[in-house]
């Protein structure tokens, strides 16, 4: 009975370490909250495509799927990336205002023969980070187990995967969320998502939104927005 007792006991302890763990990191609903992101999507006119096509529930159900995104490190941490995260929405979306890329070009590289362009398809940017080439439509396509090379348009007329979409770019296909909880800073999610064209002088007035964007949101989030902001 007594080690029953102590097995009992342990379990317990452990039970309480875990939530107490649980509220400590806090969950993305805690911080992206329906008001944060009804203040993005409110900046954007009412004859926006976004106004109608993104929505909060279909962005938490994909951030559920991406169990690291905005749970890794620190509280700070955590709203560091999602302040990170929409802050490069709000600017490639016009705050969510942008389903499809106004410049609607192929975007087809020839010489990607792991993922080749298929007969009459672009893969112009879609979705809330605009999605952009071949090789990030057949690599997305095989993460989620779709045909997007044929089919890229799903990105924007299917809501949850174009969030998806998103958080695989972050999560998965770049280094955004590490840059952010390993401490390289913003500046370092600018250089992943368009820093050829952006980065090192390239478009500083773009380059300025986005950190614009990222140190409002911080503001609202109650965070320090910390170091190397910029590319």
């Amino acid at each position: 009975m007594a080690s029953q007792l102590r097995v009992s006991a342990i379990i317990l302890r452990f039970a309480f370490a875990l939530s107490a763990l649980s509220i400590c990191r806090g969950a993305v609903p805690d911080i992206a909250t329906q008001d944060f992101f009804n203040g993005i999507i409110s900046a954007a006119a009412d004859s926006c495509a976004g106004k109608t096509f993104y929505t909060y529930s279909d962005f938490i159900n994909a951030a559920n799927s991406f169990s690291v995104f905005g749970t890794t490190g620190t509280s700070d941490d955590n709203k560091r990336e999602i302040a990170a995260f929409f802050a490069n929405v709000a600017h490639e979306t016009g705050n969510l205002c942008y389903v499809e890329e106004i410049d609607k070009s192929a975007f087809c590289d020839s010489s990607n023969t792991q993922y080749p362009c298929a007969p009459g398809q672009q893969y112009y940017g879609r979705g809330p980070l605009q999605l952009t080439g071949n090789g990030n439509y057949g690599a997305l396509g095989a993460f989620l187990n779709m045909d997007l090379l044929n089919n890229p348009g799903v990105l924007a007329q299917d809501d949850p995967t174009s969030w998806k979409s998103a958080l695989w770019f972050w999560n998965v296909n770049s280094n955004c969320h590490t840059a952010i909880t390993s401490g390289q800073g913003f500046g370092a999610t600018i250089q992943a998502i368009n820093g050829p064209i952006e980065c090192n002088g390239g478009n500083t007035q773009q380059v300025n939104d986005r950190i614009s964007h990222y140190t409002n949101y911080c503001n609202q989030l109650g965070v320090d927005p910390g170091s190397n902001l910029s590319c």
